[in-house]
């Protein structure tokens, strides 16, 4: 493996990543990439995860933008992938940076129009997902009894 120059700042598919660390953590600097994910995409590329991201290569890059694409056609399973059985086309995707957040924002507006328990729940700013709140999620307003002078 050659040496070339290093860069303080790699662009992998319209993100730009910290080019001092190590490949495997400055993948999952992208929204939407977990320590699993970053693993799997290097040992695809045949990459070296302790290698400093700066010194990647042109071509390198590009490997990991194609399998970051298509995760599926390059062999990581679908149980990886953060979006499965979508919705609109039934597949089985991984979605990563303005991707993710534009359909987890749709799915969102989604439930609150249908009215269904959790979106309601986000309408009202409140946890959908069981917690409880008695003690917790009491932004803006003051626990307690005042006392009358």
């Amino acid at each position: 493996m050659t040496q070339t120059e290093f860069k303080h700042r790699i662009r992998i598919s319209k993100t730009d990543l910290e080019g001092k660390n190590p490949l495997e953590y400055a993948l999952q600097e992208m929204k939407g990439i977990g320590r699993a994910m970053a693993r799997a995409v290097i040992r695809v590329t045949e990459l070296d995860p302790k290698q400093q991201a700066g010194y990647l290569a042109d071509e390198d890059v590009l490997k990991i933008e194609s399998v970051l694409e298509d995760p599926a056609t390059h062999g990581i399973p679908s149980w990886m992938f953060n979006r499965k059985k979508d919705v609109y086309s039934g597949l089985d995707k991984h979605l990563i940076e303005t991707d993710l957040v534009l359909t987890v924002q749709e799915d969102i507006t989604n439930m609150k129009k249908i009215r269904c328990y959790r979106g309601i729940r986000h309408e009202l700013r409140l946890p959908c997902r069981g917690q409880r709140t008695r003690g917790s999620f009491r932004k803006g307003t003051s626990m307690g009894v005042k006392r009358k002078k």
